[in-house]
């Protein structure tokens, strides 16, 4: 038997799942900006009560790696490998894109699904799955028009999705094989399946060593 903590911190979205097994036990999570300083280790705590877990009970934490916000995945690869750290356990890393895709191959019947995050201007972070959310195209940061979409029109059916893809919309718009899905974003309560597979098949990371994914350079601008 295994309870894995799954933590989500890429975008705006805080999100916090224990699962057992392939089963979600509990889910806690606000949408309320980057305040996930404030908020994520409340959670944590708040779940564990729940579940009426202590937390030497975990048998590892997963976290999503990014792409995503500089800021929340720091904070949420932070919380994960102290965690990890202080009751010696697995860390377990899954890429946000997919994290995306799990949350709506069931929902929406198509052949390959198209994760976007917001990267700012026209870009976005982005990578292709099919169905059984194999890897189609690997996590790349693109700059979306005519030009770079063109790409797009060998896949025969595929589904947009993300808080990336309004800004893109017009411009995806003109695929003949485009769906679109609003509302789309990574979530905790969509890790637990892809956080139990890499338990079962040991797929650790090195917690000393393990970076976030940050896909592009941290940049500080002024106005």
């Amino acid at each position: 038997m295994s309870f894995i903590l799954n933590i989500e911190t890429s975008t705006t979205l805080c999100s916090v799942s224990i699962s057992k097994n392939n089963e979600l036990l509990a889910l806690k999570q606000i949408d309320n900006g980057y305040s996930h300083a404030e908020n994520l280790h409340i959670f944590i705590n708040e779940l564990l009560i729940q579940t009426n877990l202590k937390p030497t009970q975990l048998s590892a934490v997963a976290v999503s790696k990014g792409p995503g916000s500089y800021t929340g995945l720091r904070i949420g690869v932070s919380a994960a490998k102290g965690l990890c750290y202080a009751l010696n356990i697995p860390l377990i890393s899954i890429n946000t894109l997919q994290i995306m895709a799990n949350s709506i191959v069931n929902k929406m019947q198509t052949n390959f699904y198209c994760p976007m995050l917001d990267a700012r201007r026209m870009e976005v972070y982005t990578a292709i799955y099919d169905c059984n959310l194999n890897t189609i195209h690997p996590t790349q940061a693109l700059i979306v028009d005519e030009l770079s979409i063109e790409s797009y029109k060998k896949y025969t059916a595929i589904c947009f999705f993300g808080n990336g893809m309004p800004k893109c919309k017009n411009i995806l718009n003109t695929l003949p094989n485009a769906s679109f899905i609003e509302d789309i974003k990574p979530s905790a309560q969509n890790m637990v399946n892809l956080s139990y597979h890499k338990y079962k098949m040991n797929t650790f990371e090195n917690i000393a060593y393990f970076e976030p994914f940050y896909l592009k350079d941290f940049l500080i601008t002024t106005k």
